[in-house]
């Protein structure tokens, strides 16, 4: 069977999956798919473009809300789900961070939320500005989430917010940025 590019990101996304960012390398890529690793650099250009269409893939997994949803209900379930399908993966937020800095407009949900937010009332002037907020408000809660997860694993005596608050605390910022758009 001949090696695709869909094949490679399937596997780069099991591997980050099982071991986490630091782990996933062209070469231990390249060795769970049994080739050498110059046949990755056949399919993409970099490990960068690899890590960009992992992330799409991961929250390609994303529902869309129903259409007939109001957009604030709507935005509101939108980012609830990315959060929960970004932070089911060792370093997710890492890797959509990346990819939604390389190519934002790569990144589907993203794109959603967006228009969902001209819907909810944003200024077009303001739209990119507002979706770099709320984006970064998604990410940066699974990043102190999964930071916390790391030190928790490394030393048993760390203390830190258990997963609870912080979703406690992404949602009362998720309030203040729907109130704030609101107005």
């Amino acid at each position: 069977m001949a090696l695709s590019r869909e094949q490679i990101v399937v596997t780069a996304l099991d591997l980050l999956r099982r071991y986490g960012l630091a782990d996933l390398s062209m070469r231990r890529l390249a060795r769970e798919l049994d080739v050498q690793p110059g046949a990755l650099y056949w399919h993409l250009a970099s490990k960068q473009e690899l890590l960009v269409e992992v992330a799409d893939t991961l929250v390609s997994q994303v529902p869309l809300p129903a259409p007939d949803l109001p957009p604030a209900e709507a935005l509101t379930a939108l980012l609830r789900s990315v959060r929960a399908t970004v932070a089911a993966v060792p370093d997710g937020s890492e890797v959509v961070s990346m990819a939604y800095a390389a190519a934002p407009s790569s990144v589907v949900p993203i794109r959603e939320v967006t228009r969902l937010l001209g819907l909810a009332g944003v200024a077009t002037e303001s739209l990119s500005a507002v979706t770099d907020l709320v984006v970064a408000h998604v990410l940066g809660s699974v990043a102190l989430e999964q930071t916390d997860e790391q030190l928790r694993a490394a030393d048993p005596a760390h203390v830190g917010p258990a997963p609870k608050d912080r979703i406690a605390s992404f949602e009362a910022g998720l309030g203040v940025i729907l109130r704030g758009i609101a107005k």
